[in-house]
């Protein structure tokens, strides 16, 4: 028999998530409301370094962009439009496509890979435009060496480096790899067959 924190980890495998899309420049208030309202969150973050009055190096984890925020599926769709419609801030969920009313859904196992590549601790990263994503030539692969085994994205090429690109509704990181640690997904399939 399963425990209900079995279940939960179940749900949290499985559940899916959603892209908001802001329309304000209070990123951190629309985060705590969502959260205030039991939301589950995501914003990705970067260190960035600046200079201070005093002229000073200092390193501050900020939001890599001002008018995004994840958010997990909690409700059915019908109950979330509504909440959102009601939503004190201006927000819209991104869709599948413009000529579409239907919500992109970011799969649990896709989100959970793009949290991890937007580590702060990780370095030779960059973000770019899901639509500059779109643009670029890679294979599909599974890293299978290395701290970032077990991931999938596409291996693309930038200024003579190799990185894994990952891709989701509203943005896409990039990480530096190595390509001798990725394998093509389609050679890892045939493997298992």
């Amino acid at each position: 028999m399963q425990s209900e924190n079995d279940i939960t980890q179940n749900d949290d495998a499985t559940t899916p998530w959603y892209a908001l899309r802001l329309f304000s420049i209070k990123q951190q208030a629309i985060d705590d409301e969502l959260r205030e309202r039991g939301f589950t969150t995501f914003i990705p973050k970067q260190v960035v370094d600046f200079r201070d009055k005093s002229n000073k190096l200092r390193h501050e984890l900020r939001p890599v962009v001002r008018n995004l925020i994840f958010l997990k599926k909690a409700m059915d769709e019908k109950e979330f439009r509504k909440e959102i419609f009601n939503f004190p801030y201006k927000v819209s969920v991104i869709k599948k496509g413009r000529d579409t009313n239907e919500i992109a859904e970011i799969s649990a196992k896709e989100m959970h890979e793009f949290q991890l590549m937007c580590d702060p601790k990780l370095v030779e990263k960059k973000f770019i435009s899901e639509e500059s994503a779109k643009l670029k030539v890679g294979a599909p692969v599974i890293v299978t060496h290395g701290p970032l085994k077990g991931l999938t994205g596409k291996l693309v090429r930038s200024n003579k480096k190799y990185y894994l690109l990952k891709d989701i509704p509203g943005i896409a990181v990039m990480l530096k790899v190595t390509r001798w640690c990725c394998q093509p997904l389609e050679d890892n399939v045939k493997t298992k067959n």
